[in-house]
This record gives C-alpha cells, sequence and structure tokens, in this order.
C-alpha cells in the first residue's frame, strides 16, 4: 500500500517556529488521507464536498413571476397614465400557461408560475386594481419589473461548488437545485482520543483524593464535532508503559489521528512521547505563541499524531489555531485563515513579551462611544472559566511589548472557528 503521508511530515529546522510559519507548515507538509463516499443529501451537511457539482440546467428553468399579481407586455406600460389591460388568463405555479398574451392582454399569475409567452412584467396584485374584467396598473411600473428569468441563478453548464467546500446548507440547498440527491464527499476522519494518567477519572465515577476528572476528552470531542471528523474512545489508560504502547498501537492501525492532550510532556511517567519516538516519529514543537508552547506532533505510518498542552485553555485555542487547518488538509477541505476584525481595546497591559504572538480571550462590549474589546482578567490556562465568558481571541503581534487603551488588535469571533 502506498503512504498517504510524507515521511516525518512534522520534521523542522527551527527552534521556535511563529505562529503563521507553524500554520504555513502543517498546510504544506500534509496531504488528505480521507477516502471518498457517496452520501444522500440530507446527510451531506458539514461535509467536504469530493466532486464539482456543474449544473445541467439553466436555474431557474424558465421565465417565471416573482410576485402573485398580473403578468403583461412591457411595452403595453403607458407613459404618464395608469395601464389598462384585458385579464385573459389564469396561470398557477406549476401549470403550463394556456395561450398567448397579445398586446392589451394581462394574465391572472402566481409566484413561481410560468411566464405566458410574450409577457415579460409583472404588477404585484396590491398595487393593482381590478375594473371588471381589466386589471388597472398605476403608472410608474417600469418594464420587466417583478420577473426571474431563465438561468438567472445559474446558467446550464456553470460550475457551482468546487472539491473540498464545506457544505453549508446554502451550498446544499444549489446542489438539490440542480436534481441531485446524492453526492461524493469525503470520509469523516476517525480520530482516536486517548486519555493518560493513573490520576485520571472519567466524570460519573467517584473522584479520590490526588484525582481529577477528565474534561479535556469532553473538551476534545466538542471540537472534533466543528471539523467533521469521529471520535473513538480509548479511554483512560493507566501509567503503565504496555498498557499505553498496546492502546497506541491499535489506534495507530485503526484511526486516522490520534490526538492527546499533555502529549508534549516528558515526565518520567508518560509514556505517550516514548511510544509514539518508539513506533514512529515524534517532534516537540516550540512555538512561539501563549498559550500553547509546546505542541508535540508526529506520525505512526500514516497515523498522525497531535498532542495538545494539558492545560484546557491551552488544548482549545491551539486545537482552533493548529488542528483545525491540519484537520482541513486531512479531509481534503479548503481552509483559510480566520478572520480578523480590528476593534480598540478596552483596557491596558503594561507588559508584554516581544518575539512572542499572544492569544487572549476576550470579547466585543458595546460603548457610548463604541465597540470595544475586553478581555478576560485571569491569564491562567487552566480556567475553563475564561472560554466560557469569552466570545473569541484577542491576537496580539509578535511585535506588541505593551497593549494601551484604544490601540487596535485583531479579534477572532469563535464563530470563525465553527464555535457558536
Amino acid at each position: 500500500m502506498s503512504r498517504k503521508l510524507l515521511d516525518d511530515c512534522f520534521l523542522h529546522d527551527k527552534d521556535r517556529l511563529r505562529h503563521d510559519d507553524a500554520v504555513a507548515l502543517i498546510l504544506e507538509r500534509l496531504s488528505c488521507v480521507a477516502g471518498v463516499e457517496p452520501v444522500a443529501l440530507e446527510h451531506a451537511h458539514g461535509r467536504v464536498l469530493a466532486q464539482a457539482i456543474t449544473s445541467p440546467r439553466n436555474i431557474p428553468g424558465f421565465n417565471n413571476a416573482a410576485v402573485d399579481g398580473y403578468a403583461f407586455r412591457g411595452g403595453d406600460l403607458v407613459t404618464g397614465a395608469d395601464t389598462w389591460l384585458d385579464v385573459v388568463m389564469r396561470v398557477a405555479a406549476g401549470h403550463l400557461p394556456q395561450g398567448t398574451l397579445r398586446p392589451g392582454q394581462a394574465a391572472r399569475i402566481f409566484t413561481g408560475a410560468i411566464m405566458p409567452e410574450g409577457a415579460d412584467t409583472c404588477v404585484m396584485q396590491e398595487d393593482a386594481s381590478l375594473d371588471g374584467g381589466q386589471v388597472v396598473i398605476p403608472q410608474g411600473l417600469k418594464p420587466g419589473a417583478n420577473t426571474r428569468k431563465a438561468g438567472e441563478d445559474v446558467k446550464a453548464g456553470e460550475a457551482m461548488l468546487d472539491p473540498g467546500e464545506r457544505l453549508r446548507p446554502q451550498d446544499i440547498a444549489a446542489i438539490a437545485s440542480t436534481g441531485s440527491n446524492r453526492i461524493d464527499v469525503r470520509q469523516r476522519l476517525k480520530v482516536a482520543l486517548i486519555s493518560t494518567g493513573d490520576e485520571v477519572v472519567r466524570p460519573g465515577n467517584p473522584l479520590l483524593d490526588g484525582q481529577v476528572y477528565d474534561s479535556n476528552h469532553h473538551l476534545l470531542r466538542g471540537l472534533l464535532h466543528t471539523v467533521g471528523a469521529r471520535a473513538v474512545d480509548y479511554g483512560v489508560i493507566a501509567d503503565r508503559r504496555e498498557d499505553v504502547e498496546t492502546a497506541v498501537a491499535g489506534a495507530a492501525g485503526a484511526c486516522d489521528v490520534i490526538l492527546t492532550t499533555g502529549g508534549a510532556s516528558r515526565g518520567e511517567a508518560d509514556f505517550i512521547v516514548e511510544t509514539i519516538q518508539k513506533l514512529g516519529s515524534l517532534h516537540a514543537w516550540q512555538l512561539a505563541v501563549k498559550p500553547g508552547r509546546p505542541l508535540a506532533m508526529g506520525q505512526v505510518g500514516d497515523c498522525v499524531f497531535f498532542g495538545l498542552p494539558g492545560n484546557p485553555v491551552a488544548a482549545f485555542v491551539t486545537f482552533l489555531l493548529y488542528a483545525q487547518p491540519m484537520f482541513a488538509r486531512l479531509q481534503g477541505a479548503r481552509w483559510q485563515q480566520p478572520q480578523r476584525f480590528p476593534l480598540p481595546a478596552g483596557f491596558g497591559i503594561g507588559k508584554k513579551k516581544t518575539d512572542r504572538r499572544e492569544f487572549w480571550r476576550g470579547w466585543i462590549e458595546n460603548t457610548a462611544s463604541g465597540p470595544v474589546l475586553r478581555k478576560f482578567e485571569r491569564d491562567g490556562s487552566g480556567l475553563i472559566s475564561g472560554l466560557r465568558q469569552a466570545g473569541g481571541l484577542i491576537e496580539v503581534p509578535e511585535e506588541a511589548c505593551a497593549v494601551a487603551e484604544g490601540d487596535l488588535l485583531g479579534f477572532i469571533p469563535f464563530s470563525e472557528f465553527g464555535i457558536n
């Protein structure tokens, strides 16, 4: 079987990686590993498109009325006065017009109905009035009003969607308008979630002295949902070398990615790092980023290993910044930098370390003088409360040594990462 990934794809020659360099390296060195499968359109939301979508016909396929009202020839409109036309037919949506409109004639018509031959304009029923068998059209209406032309939305043969698009409801609606009910998408990546440590306990179990509940497992499950991946739970593995090796080897053979938190540790009892090195390759990326230094990244064959920091805030932020582009590349999905919105700081920070990009938890507050950024007061990477309070990340560039109130900073709403 041919290799899907480069050998040692996370190898690099820099001591510390800046944020932009880390993202560029991920996008450069990784390739798509996800297979292709057909799915029914109703199950396609959030999936990555694996085929080009081209319209087989004009959409709409015929000239039609955009309103309930009356259809007629625009050339019949009288300049500077009301127009009186004989109503000679009725056209409902889904039915063919019975005949051709001649000069001086109009058709009662409903939204979406085919325009009768000869008609090119509609008047809304609330703007018109009836007088016996005639419709009275007030002056001022323009020829061509209130109609939709054949191919106005999409023309026959026009490209609609390219492979790599992550399908949104509006994309699925566009595909449905072509008549397709099944499409080819990328298979969901299988991601092994491995928790390790004698002190780690899953919620629902009693907590003994010195133990902590495994909140990171549920954090990662939720984050994996944002990238359309399927979590495979390998449970909590005790701090025994043979147990860790068995779990990692099984996960590497069955999954596309192994995802852990605390995977960059080199503690005496942390066997994840040791096992990845034994079975494959591992690199501890030192990032010039806060929070998030370091990341453990490697591979066992074609299975990618991604070890996030153990603190929940750092795990959350580094997943958004680095795991999301990684999953996009492995799924064959398009990925673009999340949008930054420049907003004034509503706070001041007297000192910041230079040559390091920082991402602070914050939100937008509307004040009398306009919107400003507010920052979560405490910076601890273990404070989940800060993530709950925040609406996004405040990005502070490497060259900044301090932040004064009113300075423009980039704000990345969590919605840019698919979190609402």
